[in-house]
Parts: structure tokens; sequence; C-alpha cells
């Protein structure tokens, strides 16, 4: 394997590729290079998430063909490309899958998640269904606490961490979430984590069941059963929210949950269409909304979802509801794909 000082490697790797939607091939390649600052990992686990599901069904706004897919990992250090990462080696991480440029505006501005020429491993540029990867060291954050499983799931999270950082919610107020995938449930146990009383939306059943379970929610709204705007009401004596959250990645909800966002309140949208978003205009100035986009997540929340791990205050392992090896997936994805196959998180086991 690599060493310090060698810049190329050798050998091959197995990679999964998404060369068309709806088709994956698994395939093997050469190792890439380990240059200066750089840092080739073994991949472990990979979780699967609404952008590799969206990238398979070919409704991935930002992706092109053929791709190796996969942003959620969990890796282990095994060369290093320059001395000042050494202390790497043999160390398992988490990466910080947003490839942002340093000397950006944004970036200068601590927004490395929404750099200007951002490139998202696993969405611009290969990522990491495959064995190895030649990564910039500065994006591989090692954990000494959180074994393999946890560490892929914390990207996921981190989402949700940074919406809720971006919405400034406070102990006390009212947060709805519309949509329970696993973005979701991230925003649903960061703002809880945070002191705010959380009311979930979802049509899904099971999914409402498991936020009622595993995530200590008590209050959700099935939008088949009931008016969400009139629970909303209901529930908040006619205040609404304080902080609307949309992670359903639906344009017709996200329209729909400007009606459920109090006087003064904030709309923060974590999910992402391929879509117009329209809202009408005199009443969101009458009831002065605060409307944010949220894009990723900067190594802030990175730290906020680990701290949270390491001290059990998340149920990262109990949304881990399907698991895989690399060479299933070719056969598994569509299945993991179909809502009747109720999968919260898919976990790609690759290597030990």
């Amino acid at each position: 394997m690599a060493t310090l000082g060698v810049s190329t490697v050798t050998g091959q790797t197995r990679i999964l590729s998404c060369i068309a939607p709806g088709e994956l091939r698994l395939s093997t390649t050469s190792l890439g290079v380990c240059g200066p600052n750089e840092v080739l990992v073994k991949v472990l686990r990979v979780g699967i998430c609404g952008t590799d599901i969206h990238a398979f069904a070919g409704q991935q706004p930002y992706f092109t063909y053929p791709r190796v897919l996969g942003h959620e990992l969990s890796v282990e250090v095994v060369a290093a490309g320059s001395p000042r990462d050494l202390d790497m080696l043999g160390r398992k991480g988490y990466v910080i899958p947003y490839l942002h440029d340093p000397d950006s505006p944004a970036s200068r501005r601590g927004k490395t998640n929404c750099c200007e020429r951002l490139e998202v491993i696993g969405v611009h540029r290969d990522g990491g269904m495959s064995d190895f990867l030649v990564l910039p060291a500065r994006h591989v954050v090692p954990s000494d606490l959180l074994d393999a499983e946890q560490l892929a799931l914390v990207e996921c999270l981190a989402i949700g961490a940074h919406g809720v950082r971006r919405s400034e919610l406070r102990a006390g107020e009212t947060a709805v979430v519309v949509g329970a995938g696993p973005i979701g449930m991230g925003v649903i146990q960061i703002a809880r984590a945070r002191g705010a009383r959380v009311i979930v939306i979802d049509p899904n059943s099971q999914r409402l069941a498991f936020c009622r379970e595993k995530l200590g929610v008590t209050e959700a709204v099935d939008p088949r059963e009931h008016s969400v705007e009139e629970a909303v009401a209901a529930l908040t004596d006619g205040g609404l929210a304080d902080v609307v959250f949309d992670a359903t990645g639906n344009p017709d909800a996200i329209a729909r949950g400007f009606a459920l966002v109090g006087h003064g309140g904030r709309y923060v949208l974590v999910s992402l269409v391929k879509a117009d978003i329209t809202f009408h205009d005199p009443e969101f100035h009458r009831r002065e909304i605060t409307l944010l986009a949220s894009r990723n997540a900067t190594r802030e929340d990175f730290d906020t979802v680990t701290r949270l791990m390491e001290a059990g205050a998340l149920a990262e392992r109990e949304m881990i509801t399907h698991r895989a090896e690399l060479e299933q997936m070719p056969a598994v994805m569509a299945h993991w794909c179909a809502p009747a196959t109720g999968v919260i998180k898919g976990l790609v086991h690759v290597n030990d």
C-alpha cells in the first residue's frame, strides 16, 4: 500500500458507478494519486441518502453520468502525502464531502458549504462507493470515540444541524418539521436538543411512528387525515410555528409550508427541488416571514453532531434500517428507493 512521500499509488480498487438513471455497475480501476496535503482512505461504510436516490432516479439537478455515488462516508486513513498528516494514519473518521476553494469569497466568509466553486464528492466528482479514495486531508476528520456506522451518519445529521443553526431556533420555540425522512429526522433531533417543541408532518405512518417511538416526538400530523394548517393552528393556539423546516423535496409541500409560519417566523428550506417555488407575496409580507435556504453544512455543524453522538443524545443507530454489501448494490438500490420498502437509512458495507 502507499507510504508517505509516494505520490503514485499502485493497485486496484472496486468502484460502483451510476452509469445512467436506474443503472449501477461494479468495476475495478487503478488507485489514484496521493499527493501533498492529501490522504488515501479505505472506505468502511457509505450511507445512502436522498441525493443518491435522486441521482439514481435521474432527478438530481447537479448530477452528470457516469458518476461514483457516495458522500456519507466513514473511512480509515491508510496513507498520507504530507508529513503533517502522519498522525492520521490508521485512524477512523468521517468525511466532509464539500470540497471548497478556500480563496473564494464565500469561503473567506466562513460559508464553505456554499462556496462558488464547490464540488461535492459523489455529485460533482466521484464519491466513496469504492474500496479506496484519495481526499484532501482537511476534509477527513478523525474520531477515536465513534464507530464506523456512527461516522457514516455524521454528514446526514449535520445537514439538519446546519438548517437548525441557520434558523436561530431557541429553546421553547415551536418548530414544525415537514418531511420525516433522514434529513428531517436530523432536524428533529437537533431541534429537540436545542430545547424546542417539535411538531412533525409526514404522510408516512411508519415514519411518524418511528419519530414517536425513537425520537421522542409527541406531536405528529398525517396530512392524509387532517388539514395540516388547521392541525398546526390547533396545536399552537392559532400562533402557528416560530420556525418551519421543509425536508420533503416536494415543491407542492414547500409551497404549502408558507401557511404554517406564524407572524415574524422563519421558513427554512433544507430540501432541494428541481422546480420553481412560488408564494403569495401579500401574505408573506403581512406575516414578515424570513425565508432561508440551507445548503450542506460546515465544520461547526459536524462538530455539533459528533458532540451529541458522543453524549448519546441522538438516535443515529436506530435510523439504520437496511444494510448491504457493496457488490449487492446493483440489485438492491432500486428496492431501497421504493417507498414501500420502508428504508429510513440504508448503509453499505464496503470494508472492515
